[in-house]
Order: structure tokens, then sequence, then C-alpha cells
């Protein structure tokens, strides 16, 4: 049976007829066995506006549980976002949608609510270099951690590096099950370097351990069509992309590469442009 007040100090609960330093001194006390040093900072500042606001005791209560839960989850997202290993923060927002005219803004905005990963569902972005794959890929992933989803990213051969280690040392077994904790696993460059059979079946290994466990996210310049010369083996090719589009939102960029673009933009204001060796750079990433 538990009792009222057991395992307390026996003046835990006593507040009344306190002064106000021994108030201050125990509301300090609270705050650091509890592990909330926001509620230690503000509590006196926020007290202090609600005498002047009239304030209700519920009020005041919620206001101060706010700052301490928002500090806590900002503090999360610092976290996720450091372990999320993004090469640069790009976000959605600051992706021009009127360069592609092809891509549905409402289906972005799905995307952008994460829903997707609840299901462990995956996201395939497709197109030419320079038409802002990668920008899509960071700005979703950025969204990810926002919610607070574990995510983390790597170019496809950064990932074959990393499975070819665990696989060397023999713990890939290991591996995959660590990345599980992972909700997004971001895949970014697909088809820009071609794989030998060992790399192409770790990167299947990896793709039939997140079937419906994990999402995943890959950019990729090549079709679908042509997975084939990317993995080596039309079969292989066929039954990871079966894997990956099972349950998938399949995005198709199109048009020319924003790096083109600038740069002809570049050049159309200022033709003495020509002579210099790398243009500024403008728009979003591959």
């Amino acid at each position: 049976m538990i009792t009222r007040g057991a395992d307390l100090p026996a003046d835990a609960g006593h507040v009344a007829g306190r002064s106000s330093s021994e108030l201050v001194s125990h509301i300090a006390y609270l705050a650091r066995v509890l592990k909330t040093p926001i509620i230690g900072r503000i509590w006196a500042e926020l007290a202090t506006q609600a005498r002047e606001e009239h304030w209700s005791h519920e009020e005041y209560l919620a206001a101060v549980l706010a700052r301490q839960v928002a500090d806590r989850e900002a503090n999360g997202t610092q976290i996720r976002l450091a372990g999320a290993h993004f090469p640069q923060v790009k976000t959605l927002e600051e992706f021009n949608v009127d360069h592609q005219p092809s891509l549905r803004r409402d289906v972005l905005a799905h995307l952008a609510g994460c829903a997707y990963i609840g299901r462990a569902d995956n996201v395939v972005l497709l197109g030419p270099p320079g038409v802002g794959k990668t920008h899509l890929a960071l700005g979703l992933g950025l969204k990810a951690v926002q919610a607070g989803h574990a995510v983390l990213f790597d170019t496809a051969i950064g990932w074959i590096t990393r499975l070819r280690d665990a696989h060397t040392e023999g713990r890939l077994a290991a591996e995959l099950k660590r990345l599980r904790r992972y909700r997004l696993l971001i895949i970014d460059e697909v088809g820009y370097i071609p794989f030998d059979s060992a790399a192409a079946n770790l990167f299947f290994q990896l793709v039939s351990t997140r079937y419906e466990q994990g999402s995943m996210m890959i950019t990729s310049n090549m079709p679908f069509g042509r997975w084939g010369e990317v993995f080596g083996d039309d079969i292989a090719a066929a039954a990871m992309i079966d894997r990956l589009v099972h349950h998938a939102e399949v995005i198709t960029l199109a048009g020319d590469s924003y790096r083109t673009r600038a740069r002809r933009e570049l050049l159309a204001r200022d033709p003495a442009a020509a002579t210099r060796t790398t243009p500024p750079a403008t728009g979003p990433t591959d």
C-alpha cells in the first residue's frame, strides 16, 4: 500500500509560512532535483509578470512548464540535428518551387508533415544534376528532425563505405540493427558512381532491412530504368526498386541545372564574368 508522502522529506509539501529567502532556496532545490534548469532560472521573472497581469495559479504554472518544455525540445532538436550529419542546413522555405512547376506543392506540404515516417514509407527524388534533389532531401530531413525523428544523412558512397567497413569487421548485422533506431535514412547521389557487386549486395541488404520498418529517402540522377547500370544487375536492381517504391512517394524533377542557369544569368548581366573560373554559388544544391 502506498501512503501519501512516502519516501519524501517531511517538509517537502509544506511551503506556507516560509520566508521569501526560504522559498527561493526551496524552489532552487526542487528545480535541481527535477532537473529542470529553465524553471530554476525563470520562475521568479514569470511570477512577477503573473502578479502584474493577475494570472491565475493555473496560468502561471502552465507558463513555467511551457518554458521548460520549449527549452527541452529545442535542445533535443539541436542534438538530433548534429546527429543527422547534414553537410549543410537547407530549408524547404528556401527552395524555389517556381523553378520546378511539375513539383506538386500539396505533395511537398504532405511530406513536410512527416506522416510518411510514421508509416515507414519512402521518398525517392529523381532528376538530372543540379535541379534541387539534395536541397529537397536536406529540407525534408530538417523537417523530420524538427518533428522529433532521428535522421541520418550520407552520400551513397558514404553509406557503402560504412556498410563495407562493418562487413569487413564482422559486425554488419549489428550495424544494420543499430541503424533501425533512425526513423529516416537519407541516401544522396545514388547513380553517380556505379557499384561493384559487393557494394550492390550491401546496399540491397540495407534496403531489405528497412523495408516496412523504417523510412528511406533516396536521391538519384538515374531513372529507375537505368538502375541496372548502377548496381550491375537488372534483376537485383528491380528487386531493390520493388521494395523502395512499394510504399513510397516518387518525385521526378526536371529542367536545367540551377548552377548552369545561374551562370547564364550572370553572363547576361556581366559579360566580363566569363573570365571567372568559379561563378558565385546560387540556388539549391543538387
